[in-house]
């Protein structure tokens, strides 16, 4: 029996877990039921546990015969604050919180991955399977490793998946270098002189500054920025004012920043502070600027993303296997990329018609409240998972 025919045998057992992580999504640091259902499973399959790091972690430890390697595969189990509109059977059961970007299909494939190791043992070494809080926001990548991720758990490698709506079920894809940008984020508090609005002259309009300060920004990535470069600085926020016959007092813009690499970023924040700044003092207006640094960007490793595409072409083919585009979205495993080698890539979900009766009008796409994973991706996923383990502790001693 192959790999793939053994773990779609256990296949509905661990779409069963997922759809009961689904029906109960819990929010970054609150996810102690997950962690509880990850814990329950591992434990029944003789993998010892350890929870606890970064507040809700778990994480697996696999050993197969005495060998020098170890590797880690990461699963992220947070939900989003959104309300679902989904109305299946296993629609989340708690409004405005949902699992709309498949981290439950996540944990199914790891699990899934995990029992087949654990029966099998046909590897030397160890294989930590790491279910990691707070994706969604709050960096519990980083926590983890605060918590001393990898020196209690020393690997040589790392790597992470994600599920790709759009992309053919059974494909993958992978690239090596920057693959998800950082996430930044800023406030700008222009602080003028309230006046009646119409006698605008007593007063400083903090408004056309920030509407003239929304266009500047633009011009960072127009005339600051390298054309080869990548840069996206959106003003998603405004706020002024409460009274129509009223210049307000101030008016606040927020917003999000993303680059690929830190020189770029440095650049706009720079520049971002000097408009900002520049601009009220030419109006003889005060400026408050804070600018806020998230996530890093995600960035793959050329000699793990060789080993994980062969890994990847020999289960589905070379046909199969696409390079990644690299997107502006922002991913938490970055942190692990700062501090071991490793790769992180997507597996196709599908167009959306794997969905059930009863689910959302909206297009089955990340963080949207229509959105469901695909279940017929856990086996697949799963042999990945294993085909790589196997593989990287395979290979002679570093």
């Amino acid at each position: 029996m192959s790999i793939l025919d053994s773990l779609r045998t256990a296949a509905p057992a661990m779409q069963a877990i997922r759809r009961d992580i689904h029906a109960h999504p819990e929010l970054c640091f609150e996810e102690h039921r997950t962690a509880e259902v990850v814990e329950r499973a591992l434990s029944s399959w003789g993998i010892p546990v350890f929870c606890g790091l970064g507040k809700t972690g778990v994480v697996g430890v696999i050993e197969g015969r005495p060998g020098p390697r170890a590797v880690g595969l990461r699963a992220d189990i947070d939900a989003l604050p959104m309300t679902e509109h989904n109305q299946f059977a296993h629609a989340s059961k708690h409004h405005g919180r949902m699992h709309a970007c498949g981290h439950d299909g996540h944990v199914a494939m790891l699990l899934a991955a995990a029992q087949h190791l654990a029966a099998t043992r046909d590897f030397a070494g160890k294989v930590y399977v790491i279910f990691q809080p707070a994706e969604e926001g709050g960096g519990g990548a980083r926590e983890m490793i605060r918590d001393g991720l990898f020196e209690r758990f020393p690997m040589d490698a790392i790597f992470g998946m994600h599920n790709w709506p759009g992309m053919a079920a059974g494909q993958f894809a992978i690239k090596s270098g920057p693959c998800f940008a950082s996430s930044n984020e800023f406030k700008i508090t222009i602080r003028g002189k309230g006046s009646h609005g119409a006698m605008p002259h007593l007063g400083i309009d903090p408004v056309p500054i920030a509407c003239q300060m929304v266009q500047a920004f633009q011009t960072i990535l127009t005339r600051n920025v390298k054309p080869i470069d990548t840069g996206v600085i959106s003003v998603t926020m405004i706020h002024a004012g409460e009274a129509t016959n009223v210049v307000p007092e101030s008016c606040e813009l927020q917003g999000t920043v993303r680059t690929f690499t830190t020189e770029v970023l440095d650049l706009i924040e720079r520049r971002m502070s000097e408009i900002a700044r520049g601009l009220c003092a030419s109006f003889e207006a005060e400026c408050d600027f804070e600018f806020s640094r998230n996530y890093p960007p995600t960035v793959n490793h050329a000699a793990e993303v060789s080993f994980v595409r062969q890994t990847m072409v020999d289960l589905v083919g070379a046909e199969n296997v696409h390079k990644f585009e690299p997107t502006m979205g922002a991913e938490d495993f970055s942190y692990f990329l700062q501090h071991k080698p490793g790769a992180y890539f997507v597996i196709g979900n599908g167009d959306g018609t794997h969905r059930e009766g009863g689910h959302g009008l909206g297009p089955c796409m990340l963080h949207n409240p229509s959105y469901d994973f695909n279940d017929e991706l856990i086996p697949l996923g799963a042999a990945l998972w294993v085909s790589l383990a196997r593989r990287w502790l395979a290979q002679p001693a570093g």
